[in-house]
């Protein structure tokens, strides 16, 4: 029975050395009398089983003599040794240090670090651990700056790794170095960035240390790296540490990095930090920051933080080289609305157009072109765009014809505007119809007029009218501003005013308006041309069609005062009248925003404003005349009227609306419906069709000039798209309506020089 319990033990001991001899085990130590003593250390003594032929590795607890802790049990003496002087040495300051007799758990630990660890010092096995007690003990002491791992790295370190903010705090207390490197030469603020945890950069930043700002052997400081994993937090606790944002890496500054890796976070708090880091340039090619971007998003943030759109680099390319090079179309679509220069040449003398043919993408090269780029430009080797899109492009024969008839198109004709404003006789009234985002189309057309006139459309015309957003641009003309701003400001108006779903706030629209037109700005304050805005005033019934205006109405004889009779509160006069405010009320679109008091869109009633404009002009003569004023009449000679583009025609199935009898029937009910309504609209604001036939006439009869031009678009724009290559594809068909307008359009500018 003895024979067969001593069997059964030893079985379970092979048993435990095949499963994990390094188990960490309590047993009695009752069970070790018969054994032989080979070796003692202090509280670790390695026994020697005679008949299993296996030795014992045991940590004893002096204050109790009957339990101890199996530390290993292994088969092979050689083994055993070794490990008894590892365990020997290793254990005792964690186990001095204690001032509890250590836990299984705690031991198994240590075991484990030990024997996978094998190089590792002893401060680095108390980190592993998390025994914080033990960074007292001398012996650990010495070794808190130990660079004995297997990457390099310092305990230090390697509780940054771990995020064990106690273990930092103890170290940190043990005057651990921050500015030991390891092998990758990164310091524990290297660390710390991939750890995550702010308050770890706090906790290092206390003190200052040249490992804050430490090139590492990759050429990151702690800021680069934090900027190339996009930890924004991170980036901000290392900016209140008082790290530096000019340091040049590999890369180039950490602003380099943050944009190439288009962390946009990591970007704003850098700027927020030092706004001149846009004007910093890489080390390679010399190149801004604006540069490096590589989406719209981040391009506008760094234009709006103050970057120069057409910094040069030192290969001679501009930003917009770069996102043409790149095929970022709606990168270069915020560049182009923010000034980038068309017609730079870059490296090799090639400008964006150039590269936008050899990469043949159409969008970008019909950008291009919307704003102003030259086909006939060559570069250095004499290749001018052209000619490199009769080689690459598929759209090289529409790319050609539009090219070629805008530079006669565009040419000042010769002729000399002989007649000064003081002697003219004939008036020129230049009429913008409504149409939402559309009024991109306008603002082409009036740039097309200007290029070919030489001169500024407010110095064309004596009259301006405009309806919703052609009364914006009427405004926005007579106040000055040039019709290539205009185009610019127009596609970032979009962005900041069509935001989330219809109706829209009101309140970015408002804001847009006041910062272009002025705050305080009355009507009155610019006299000359003279301008007509409409609205429709909606506080009655039926709605009634109301001209801004930024003179004052003369009233007629024999027409009844309406004050009399008037139950509703006066409008307010010319010289009280805010611009910002009567272009708001002539674009309060219904279901797009809300009316602004008691006015709606103008469109509403006069989407065309041309018959209401030479009315208001006849009927402003009509009183000069009967005021004994007849020296300042002046006849209408050429009426200009712009529209916004016609969509294409397309096929109705029906506008039935009727009573279902079944299902199918209610199908038919409601598209025909749908489309009822829709025709409705249409047609009440419809600029073109009869409304142009009727201004056509009414210039005929009075020999006066009338010039209509509204191209026809290939696809129906929404007044309210955003989508930058659907608007880029309208003024591309705008362009070539303008070509084949040419000759109209020379006869137009004929007549506003010499009339």
């Amino acid at each position: 029975m003895q024979f067969f319990g001593r069997l059964v033990n030893t079985i379970n001991n092979v048993s435990n050395l095949f499963s994990n001899p390094y188990r960490v085990k309590e047993v009695p130590l009752a069970e070790y009398v018969a054994h032989t003593l080979l070796r003692e250390e202090n509280r670790v003594i390695l026994y020697k089983n005679k008949n299993a032929h296996y030795w014992d590795c045991l940590l004893v607890n002096p204050q109790s003599k009957l339990v101890a802790f199996r530390l290993f049990q292994l088969d092979n003496e050689t083994e055993a040794v070794e490990r008894f002087e590892q365990y020997a040495r290793q254990l005792r300051p964690f186990y001095e240090s204690s001032p509890q007799p250590l836990q299984l758990e705690v031991l198994q630990q240590l075991s484990d670090c030990f024997r996978n660890h094998p190089h590792w010092s002893l401060a680095h096995v108390a980190v592993e651990t998390g025994l914080l007690g033990s960074f007292r003990h001398n012996r650990i002491l010495s070794c808190v700056n130990s660079t004995e791992c297997e990457d390099g790295c310092t305990p230090l370190q390697l509780a940054c790794r771990k995020g064990n903010m106690e273990c930092l705090c103890e170290l940190v207390e043990c005057h651990a170095r921050l500015d030991v490197t390891d092998k990758n030469g990164e310091t524990v603020f290297h660390y710390a960035v991939r750890g995550s945890n702010p308050e770890i950069i706090k906790l290092l930043g206390k003190k200052p240390s040249v490992g804050l700002n430490h090139l590492s052997n990759r050429g990151q400081t702690p800021l680069h790296l934090a900027c190339q994993l996009g930890k924004e937090d991170v980036v901000l606790a290392l900016l209140k540490c008082h790290a530096k944002c000019n340091v040049m890496g590999t890369l180039g500054y950490p602003i380099h990095t943050a944009v190439k890796y288009s962390h946009k976070g990591c970007v704003r708090a850098l700027l927020e930090a030092d706004v001149n880091q846009v004007q910093f340039k890489d080390p390679h090619y010399g190149a801004a920051v604006l540069h490096w971007a590589k989406n719209a998003e981040m391009t506008r943030m760094l234009i709006e933080y103050g970057c120069d759109v057409n910094s040069v680099s030192k290969t001679a390319d501009m930003a917009l080289h770069i996102m043409v090079k790149r095929r970022r179309f709606d990168s270069a679509m915020v560049l182009l609305t923010h000034g980038a220069l068309a017609n730079a040449k870059g490296k090799d003398g090639n400008t964006p157009l150039h590269l936008a043919m050899k990469q043949d993408h159409l969008e970008t090269i019909k950008a291009l072109i919307v704003f102003g780029a030259d086909v006939e430009i060559s570069n250095e080797f004499g290749e001018t765009p052209g000619l490199v899109a009769a080689r690459t492009s598929k759209g090289y024969d529409s790319i050609i014809h539009i090219s070629t008839a805008l530079g006669h198109l565009l040419k000042t004709p010769d002729v000399v505007d002989s007649t000064s404003d003081a002697k003219r006789t004939y008036d020129r009234l230049l009429c913008l119809d409504g149409g939402g985002i559309r009024g991109l189309v306008l603002i082409q057309l009036l740039i097309a007029i200007e290029k070919a006139a030489g001169r500024p459309i407010r110095e064309l015309f004596d009259w301006i009218a405009g309806t919703s957003t052609g009364g914006i641009l009427a405004l926005a003309v007579v106040h000055g501003k040039p019709v290539d701003y205009l185009r610019c400001l127009y596609f970032r108006m979009k962005d900041e005013v069509f935001r989330g779903s219809r109706p829209y706030e009101s309140e970015p629209l408002d804001e847009f308006l006041k910062r272009e037109f002025g705050e305080h700005t009355k009507m009155t304050d610019v006299q000359k041309p003279k301008v007509i805005v409409t609205g429709t005033l909606c506080d009655r019934q039926p709605a009634e069609l109301h001209l801004f205006r930024n003179y004052k109405a003369l009233a007629m004889k024999n027409k009844p005062d309406v004050k009399t009779t008037d139950p509703f509160r006066p409008l307010t006069n010319p010289e009280d009248q805010l611009v910002w405010r009567a272009a708001r009320c002539s674009g309060a679109a219904p279901t797009y925003f809300r009316p602004i008091g008691r006015f709606l869109d103008g469109g509403l009633l006069a989407n065309n404003p041309t018959l209401d404009a030479m009315t208001e002009i006849h009927e402003y003569n009509k009183s000069l005349s009967q005021k004994g004023q007849s020296q300042k009449v002046r006849k209408l000679g050429v009426v200009v009227s712009l529209g916004t583009g016609r969509p294409p025609q397309v096929p109705v199935s029906s506008v039935d609306v009727f009573r279902p009898s079944n299902p199918w029937e209610l199908a038919k009910t409601v598209f025909g419906a749908k489309e009822l309504g829709k025709m409705v609209v249409d047609c009440c604001t419809d600029a073109d069709g009869p409304a142009v036939d009727r201004a056509r006439a009414w210039c005929e009869m009075t020999d006066t000039l009338y010039f209509r031009f509204s191209p026809l678009l290939h696809s129906d724009v929404m007044l309210d798209e955003v989508n930058d290559a659907i608007l880029v594809n309208a003024l591309w068909d705008t362009q070539l309506y303008i070509c084949q307008q040419q000759e109209q359009f020379k006869q137009l500018v004929q007549e506003l020089l010499t009339r």
